[in-house]
């Protein structure tokens, strides 16, 4: 039995596409869900569940070995359909070098974490981490309002917190901090995008904690941090954790790392056991990603003279939106099937200094027609069929794509591109 996490927010044919894709049979789902499971698929409420439980021992642990299948979690890629990303139950291992190399963590500290459980940043960092320290997990799955969240930290007295980037951002911005009692707080936790200086000096003034950042992804866990032991750097979300093999490969090609300095591709070596089994059924996109005993997950870095990685953004097209990875090409995809759509590329804007936000350039089809250019209809569209954080956050209306000389979009270029 493989478990798959997913999220609440998707529609209905986002949801379809997981469960034909990972081939599953039970969905457990709360009542409230508008998702409808094709009538193959068993679905297990709240009731069912709690049902369960009261008329079933629980089972003994499964007698599994490290490369045995643990769960399945799906994230975007450059196909444009999410991928299923499959990890062993040796990830439960590879997650031991942040628990010092990011957390600090203690067996009395109280964590909070502001994300959702179909994320591995979520589930690591807010569930299974704690619990594997004897740590206590505060869960929350009510109305995300900014404003709930330093009142749960004062509530259950919280030593840690962990978020994206930007929500430590919108709690600075519409709640005054002085008015709660922090003070069991000793340090907040990130990642999930770029932590920019800016906010990391407002955090610091106002709070006067440290606020320590980490480097991850589906495929594997987060293997670079700043730490209680390791200081923070501007700029940077800290070095390799101790015992991982991490460094940044040629371009171009090559199994050789970079020497201090060069940028090239951060590259996580084969044995770190926090690394996935593979992609689900997806052969040829695995191939793509693995350099000889690398595994590249597209990222440009260098290393300097202390160790520390600077990033430099991706060397593809996949965005990040609230520290979900998204496609381009899912959300493309979507906009093109309204009427008023004759073409369309997407791209991830930045709007001011650490903020970005995913923006559709849309060449309309009539825009002497009163839809050619109006942006609400292609936002309402977008929501109909996307969860909330693929959905654009701008629409620019344009005359034309900036394009190569074989026809393919230039992403890259559309952010000063003539609007």
């Amino acid at each position: 039995c493989v478990p798959l996490p997913s999220s609440a927010q998707l529609t209905d044919q986002e949801a379809d596409f997981l469960l034909a894709d990972s081939g599953a049979r039970v969905i457990a789902m709360s009542d409230d869900l508008a998702i409808r499971p094709p009538p193959d698929v068993r679905v297990f409420g709240p009731a069912d569940v709690a049902a369960l439980r009261a008329n079933h021992a629980p089972q003994a642990y499964a007698d599994t070995a490290a490369d045995d299948p643990a769960f399945l979690v799906y994230t975007s890629g450059t196909t444009g359909q999410p991928k299923g990303v499959l990890h062993a139950q040796r990830s439960a291992w590879g997650r031991r070098p942040m628990y010092q190399g990011w957390y600090g963590i203690r067996s009395d500290d109280v964590i909070l974490h502001a994300g959702a459980f179909n994320w591995t940043y979520t589930l690591g960092v807010g569930l299974t981490d704690p619990w594997a320290n004897g740590a206590t997990a505060v869960l929350y799955n009510g109305p995300r309002d900014v404003a709930v969240w330093p009142l749960l930290m004062a509530k259950f007295r919280a030593t840690l917190f962990a978020a994206v980037p930007g929500l430590y951002r919108q709690i600075l911005k519409y709640n005054d901090l002085r008015d709660f009692d922090l003070s069991s707080l000793r340090h907040g936790l990130t990642a999930g995008e770029a932590l920019s200086a800016a906010l990391l000096e407002q955090w610091r003034t106002i709070t006067g904690k440290e606020l320590y950042e980490a480097l991850g992804m589906s495929e594997c866990s987060t293997y670079i941090s700043s730490s209680p032991s390791v200081p923070v750097k501007a700029g940077s979300p800290g070095k390799p954790q101790q015992g991982r093999c991490v460094a940044a490969l040629p371009v171009e090609g090559g199994e050789e790392p970079l020497p201090p300095g060069e940028t090239g591709l951060l590259a996580v070596h084969r044995g770190d056991p926090g690394l996935m089994l593979g992609y689900w059924n997806r052969p040829e996109e695995e191939a793509l990603v693995y350099r000889g005993e690398w595994f590249i997950g597209g990222d440009l870095v260098h290393f300097d003279a202390d160790g520390y990685m600077i990033y430099h953004g991706r060397n593809d097209d996949v965005m990040n939106a609230m520290g979900y990875r998204v496609s381009p090409l899912e959300v493309e995809h979507c906009l093109s099937q309204h009427p008023a759509v004759a073409e369309v590329a997407v791209t991830e804007l930045t709007v001011r200094e650490g903020v970005s936000v995913i923006a559709a350039f849309v060449v309309p089809r009539d825009p002497d027609e009163p839809e050619g250019m109006d942006a609400a209809p292609l936002l309402a569209h977008a929501r109909q069929h996307l969860a909330a954080y693929k959905c654009p956050r701008e629409i620019l209306f344009t005359d034309s794509l900036p394009r190569t000389a074989n026809g393919k979009v230039r992403r890259r270029d559309l952010a000063n591109w003539r609007r």
